[in-house]
């Protein structure tokens, strides 16, 4: 396909942080160029006054009233950790620096 060459697979791939040989390269060109003619496609339907979906089927909020209701106690909760200090759970520091 011609228009492949319009297509830098291995640009792409580098700013994902991906290695592909030469023959992944090629397979992956052609393979977006057929998803991009496809996409291209989509252009000759008149979407005139079509209000856009974010989602192909309805979708219903299906969460719970967020109520108020009975919880754990502090001493509770921590009743069961590993390791605690000052009524809070003590876990291990996962970042060295915020800079």
């Amino acid at each position: 396909m011609a228009q492949n060459n319009l297509i830098d697979v291995a640009y792409i791939a580098r700013l994902a942080k991906l290695e592909l040989t030469e023959e992944e390269t090629s397979r992956f060109s052609d393979d977006l160029y057929q998803v991009l003619a496809y996409v291209a496609q989509l252009d000759q339907w008149d979407t005139t006054g079509v209000e856009p979906m974010y989602h192909p089927l309805p979708v219903f909020d299906a969460l719970r009233e967020d109520t108020p209701g009975t919880s754990l106690s502090n001493e509770a909760a921590l009743s069961n950790a590993p390791a605690q200090e000052d009524g809070q759970f003590r876990v291990p520091k996962v970042v060295e620096s915020a800079h």
